[in-house]
């Protein structure tokens, strides 16, 4: 029977193919979430037509901005959200602003509140479709046993449950096309938590570029194709089975900085990152290769559509999970994981893999094989001595065999027989014309189905029987292929994080639950895989000092690669990662915040300064002394002097906070004048830090290393030479910049000055009271036009 269980295990994904080289197309699936809000306390369950299980979350606080829902569905993601038609206000306007959402729009289904009434949910509850269970279970045994799947004592989260149920119900998920009678199943109850999760936001998952998402470069998937580009996930993900990715994309979605999770990950990447134990590493890897998806084989069970090819995949998949836990137990028992791998391998698989192997390889198959052939050489006798009683014309006869009717004669059909009653043959009854062959039944045919009786249906008969006891067994112990699929998943992702630890050099970080960062020689995961010199830089934020740190220098020398840095080898460790750094000491982080690119303005309908504006907003709102917030040239979306008002007043915000209070804080700006103007309180918290470079003649060097200090100079006009633009507008610009810097007055360039002009006159006067007037010989007009004002006569 299933129970319940923890989500950091499930994996909902499909699985790879009987060879294991081509994983199978993940088949489309939906989510329903079913919410109920009151008095401040909220109540949801949803669930996931892919593996079939009811996920719920006992009855829990949330504020009237009903975060907690809001950071649910962000992690669920669901098709379909079902709320009762009378609730709270606060719900009425978290369900509006979803709708307002265009990048995710759930359909919304609303029921009136009696459907949300806790017995009516009660009964449903007991009315539901437990393939696992056995039908003739009473009534009180059906609660005992859901009462320890499921918390009674959650009202809220139960009047959610029936109107899940109810929806389920109605809509028919994933049974649309079984008969009526047939319930939609429920293989598994899941508690769902989201105690000790990481607070990250979209908008930092894709300026760290933990995921990417592009078109698939196959022609046959551009409509449903998308493939993982460059990303931290794309890069660590070197698991052997889908089940498996998902479960590692579902831990990216949920990083924890629960100790104990992320002791167990990190006891595991340790062992298998070790080059001594990379025998066991791929002998594992091979075997997860061959494991289905077992929730999709117990669901053709519940339903009885079982093929052949399922029972051979789930014999396959059985038969791995006992070479894996055969392997486990040769590693040391004292990693939590290898201890439940062995003890959680139950001996129920070596039962399930005998009984499949008799009874769908051996007992079925080759016995009605066995009396089929022996049959035929039979038939082909009695056949023979029917020929020897028909007519001379007739060349040739067989006997077959037809379900539901029984033994017939077979001749061909002659020239000669046109009209029906041309078919008429003496001793034989006529039954039918099928592709010009004749079929007729004869006393020896009669006598064979008095003998043999209709036995391909009585084959049949015994077969479904079979099979049905079959699938009762493997249902009834369907546990110990649940915790195959949970614990496979976790070993398949913590096998292939080790993997990426050994392929990448990284390290293992010390966790603790102090508000101290420490990185040596920390490097960006991405960049150093994509530029051949990588120049590492190191990171320390104490209770007491470097808690705000500022960051000054030229464009492009790695302010930003820094930032993203330090926040992805922290999320690295949320996730029970190695880290790319020589040594890494990280307090866990409550959540990481950024403030570094804008998302597209025209999608979301907010100009770039305000989506800046509630960037930041979030980040001064909800960060504490754990959290990590990385901002990166707030306030250039403005007004210069704007900006830099409201980043300086952000900033001492947030130094003016008690110590403990104080976030880790990274900064990357241009606006010198932040620190030149004393802007800032005075704070031993404070570091003020600049990436090195060096001018060598008019050549800008970066030299990518962090030190102590201010940029005294953005080195512009080095910068715009970089990037090819015309030298003489490089000069202009820095003139007008030392100008503007100096106080003096900037003059255009585009007409002469007021003292050019009156110069310019005064030279003209001076040509023209030196010509002489009474000489006839001098053409006055020519010497004004091509001499005296060669310009054309315009002074201006």
């Amino acid at each position: 029977m299933a129970v319940p269980g923890d989500v950091r295990g499930r994996g909902l994904s499909g699985l790879p193919n009987m060879n294991g080289e081509e994983e199978e197309e993940e088949e489309s699936h939906e989510v329903l979430l079913s919410v109920f809000a009151q008095h401040g306390q909220l109540g949801l369950c949803f669930y996931d037509s892919r593996d079939f299980t009811l996920h719920y979350m006992p009855d829990t606080s949330d504020n009237h901005e009903l975060q907690l829902l809001a950071r649910v569905i962000q992690e669920v993601s669901p098709h379909v959200i079902i709320t009762s038609a009378k609730q709270e206000r606060c719900m009425v306007q978290f369900m509006q602003g979803l709708g307002a959402n265009p990048d995710y729009r759930p359909e919304v289904v609303t029921y009136p509140y009696v459907d949300f009434g806790l017995e009516v949910s009660k009964q449903r509850l007991l009315s539901a479709h437990f393939p696992f269970l056995p039908p003739a279970v009473s009534e009180r045994e059906r609660i005992s046993y859901l009462s320890s799947c499921i918390s009674f004592s959650s009202p809220l989260m139960l009047r959610s449950v029936g109107a899940l149920l109810k929806c389920l119900d109605k809509r028919r998920v994933g049974v649309e096309l079984e008969d009526s009678s047939m319930g939609v199943p429920i293989l598994q109850f899941h508690t769902y938590t989201l105690k000790d999760v990481v607070y990250v936001d979209q908008d930092t998952y894709s300026v760290l570029q933990i995921f990417k998402s592009e078109l698939h470069p196959s022609v046959y998937k551009l409509q449903s194709g998308e493939k993982e580009g460059l990303s931290l996930y794309g890069i660590l993900n070197h698991c052997r089975c889908k089940f498996g990715s998902k479960l590692l994309r579902q831990w990216f979605l949920r990083p924890t900085r629960d100790l104990a999770v992320l002791n167990r990950r990190q006891e595991v990447v340790r062992f298998f990152s070790c080059p001594r134990n990379s025998d066991s590493l791929n002998t594992l890897q091979s075997s997860l290769r061959n494991i289905r998806n077992i929730p999709t084989l117990l669901r053709s069970m519940s339903l009885s559509h079982t093929k052949v090819s399922d029972w051979q995949g789930l014999y396959k998949t059985v038969y791995s999970a006992v070479c894996i836990r055969d392997t486990v137990r040769s590693l040391p028992q004292s990693i939590q994981l290898f201890q439940e791998i062995s003890e959680g391998f139950s001996d129920d698989l070596y039962y399930i893999a005998s009984l499949i192997s008799r009874v769908v390889g051996h007992t079925v198959h080759t016995s009605e094989k066995r009396r089929m052939m022996g049959l035929s050489d039979f038939l082909t006798d009695v056949a023979r001595r029917e020929l020897e009683h028909l007519d001379t014309r007739i060349p040739s006869c067989c006997v077959i065999y037809i379900p539901l009717i029984g033994f017939l004669l077979s001749v061909p059909r002659l020239t000669s027989m046109v009209e029906k009653e041309d078919f008429e043959i003496e001793g034989l009854d006529f039954m039918f014309l099928s592709e010009e062959r004749l079929h007729y039944r004869s006393q020896r045919t009669k006598e064979l189905d008095d003998l043999l009786g209709d036995l391909h249906c009585d084959t049949k008969d015994m077969e479904t029987a079979v099979m049905t006891q079959l699938q009762t067994t493997v249902l009834g112990r369907s546990a110990c292929l649940y915790k195959v699929l949970d614990l496979s998943a976790e070993l398949d992702c913590l096998m292939a994080l080790s993997h990426a630890s050994q392929e990448y050099g990284y390290t293992t970080p010390t966790l603790a639950n102090h508000h101290r960062i420490t990185l040596r020689q920390a490097r960006h995961p991405l960049l150093e895989l994509c530029s051949p010199m990588f120049v590492s830089n190191s990171f320390l934020s104490s209770e007491t000092s470097g808690r705000v740190k500022i960051i000054t220098g030229p464009n492009s020398s790695g302010k930003s690669i820094y930032l993203k840095q330090v926040g992805l080898i922290v999320f690295m460790a949320l996730i029970g990662s190695d880290v790319p750094a020589k040594e890494a000491e990280i307090g866990l982080v409550d959540g990481i915040f950024t403030r570094m690119q804008s998302r597209e303005s025209v999608s979301v309908g907010l100009s770039t300064f305000m989506i800046d504006l509630n960037q930041m907003a979030h980040a001064l709102n909800h960060s504490s002394g754990h959290s990590l917030v990385l901002i990166d040239e707030f306030g250039k979306g403005t007004n210069t002097v704007d900006g830099l008002s409201l980043l300086a007043a952000s900033i001492s915000h947030w130094l003016k906070r008690v110590p403990a209070e104080v976030p880790h804080i990274l900064l990357a700006t241009n606006f010198h004048s932040l620190l030149q103007l004393g802007l800032l309180p005075s704070s031993g918290l404070l570091s003020l830090l600049t990436l090195e470079t060096a001018v060598d003649g008019d050549e800008l060097v970066f030299l990518y290393q962090l030190k102590e200090g201010i940029c005294r100079s953005s080195y512009a006009a080095n910068i715009a030479t970089l990037a090819g633009l015309p030298p003489s507008l490089v000069q202009r610009g820095v003139e007008v910049s030392e100008l503007y810097r100096t106080g003096k007055t900037i003059k255009r360039i585009d007409r002469p000055s007021t003292e050019e002009q009156a110069n310019k006159c005064v030279c003209v006067v001076k040509k023209f009271l030196c010509v002489n007037l009474e000489d006839q010989s001098v053409d006055l007009q020519r010497y004004m036009k091509e001499e005296l004002l060669p310009s054309g006569g315009d002074l201006l």
